[in-house]
């Protein structure tokens, strides 16, 4: 075999491996972090959502800073190898306290620095692509893989010992994915274009802007999902396996869909596919708000392959065709930003207050009113410049 030939196949299992780790920490913790807080720290409901929702808020502020950092330095393996050691450290030290204070804090140390490493990730991985070949997806489903297996590990682990172990399973997956760094290929620099300049120009373009509410609609409800699903489980009786089993048919049904997103995408437009994806989310949200039994819950947690699964493909895709060459990486990092950022803490906080008043099934019924909002602003507009 060719040497550069090996070295590519070296590298490619490199990043799959990466991705595996980083979702699995994230998977380990954040899905049961909420059951810890409620449970073991014994927190109300809107100590929990200000807690699980001052995460989005520390990215919106911080993560351009890691963007323009990294353009800055041309150093990004160097800040991902830091940024991960420093998150792992962080998600140890949440053991050390049940003070809500002091959790609030914790919480904000930890969100500055994981912040840095979905993104810098992505755009290490999104270089090498362009450069070497292949698809981003096909790398990308392996964090969707991890994040499957690790809930139901960490389901399992925290029923057999306590849950004091979700912690653990997060720091050791992300100290094992700083020692990958070195791994990384060396030719690889940051991606993004100049966030200052590059943000004035796209939402100056109305489509752009209007695409960016949508985001933040529907996208909102997803990640904050991964706050409210296990509260949500465990109020239908289900136990800790249980969640972990529901995040593992959820996130693992992820995968398969990454995969042939892209052919969807040619075959119907991408378009219908975010119409698609997103109209799925809205019935999913619907349906939990009735309550229904346990076994139906998880029947229907592999929707979340045909709305997560397909809409970030043809999100990233449909953002990459509205924005000009040199400002994709500053389109994707706005993206990421509406949805992950201003989305996921807006739908965080406000559902640890419905769930105080008015109990967690209510938050899911907030979830569909917002998700049909963001449908109905995708209905006419988008195929006026991308075709479907």
């Amino acid at each position: 075999m060719d040497l550069s030939v090996q070295r590519e196949a070296k590298a490619s299992i490199t990043f799959r491996i990466l991705y595996f780790l980083i979702f699995f920490g994230i998977g380990a913790l954040f899905p049961l972090l909420g059951v810890y807080l409620k449970e073991q720290v014994k927190l109300s409901g809107m100590q929990i959502g200000n807690i699980m929702s001052v995460g989005p808020v520390v990215m919106i502020l911080i993560q351009p800073m890691w963007g323009i950092f990294s353009d800055y330095t041309q150093k990004p393996r160097h800040i991902l190898f830091f940024a991960l050691l420093l998150t792992g450290i962080m998600g140890y030290i949440y053991t050390t306290t049940q003070n809500y204070g002091v959790l609030l804090l914790i919480a904000v140390l930890l969100a500055f620095a994981q912040s840095a490493i979905v993104p810098i990730s992505d755009s290490i991985t999104l270089t090498h692509v362009q450069k070497r070949g292949g698809a981003y997806g096909s790398i990308r489903l392996y964090g969707a893989v991890g994040f499957a297996v690790a809930v139901l590990v960490a389901g399992k682990t925290s029923e057999y010992f306590s849950m004091y172990a979700i912690f653990y399973l997060f720091a050791g997956a992300l100290f094992t994915a700083a020692l990958l760094i070195t791994q990384l290929p060396r030719d690889n620099a940051a991606t993004r274009g100049n966030i200052r300049e590059g943000s004035k120009h796209l939402l100056r373009d109305k489509q752009f802007a209007l695409f960016l509410l949508c985001t933040f609609l529907i996208f909102g409800p997803i990640y904050a999902n991964n706050t409210y699903f296990g509260l949500f489980i465990t109020d239908l009786g289900g136990t800790l396996t249980g969640v972990g089993l529901a995040f593992l048919l959820a996130a693992g049904s992820e995968a398969p869909f990454m995969k042939w997103a892209e052919g969807w995408i040619q075959k119907w437009g991408v378009t219908y596919i975010l119409l698609f994806s997103a109209c799925i989310s809205a019935l999913r949200w619907l349906f939990y708000f009735f309550e229904p039994p346990l076994l139906f819950v998880y029947a229907t947690t592999i929707s979340q392959g045909l709305s997560i699964g397909l809409f970030i493909p043809a999100a990233l895709q449909y953002v990459r065709q509205l924005a000009p060459l040199p400002m994709q990486s500053t389109a994707v990092a706005l993206y990421a930003t509406a949805g992950g950022g201003f989305g996921t803490w807006f739908c965080t906080f406000t559902g640890g207050v419905l769930m105080d008043r008015f109990g967690v099934e209510n938050v899911y019924i907030f979830f569909f009113i917002l998700t049909c909002v963001g449908i109905a602003l995708l209905v006419w507009p988008l195929h006026k410049k991308v075709g479907v």
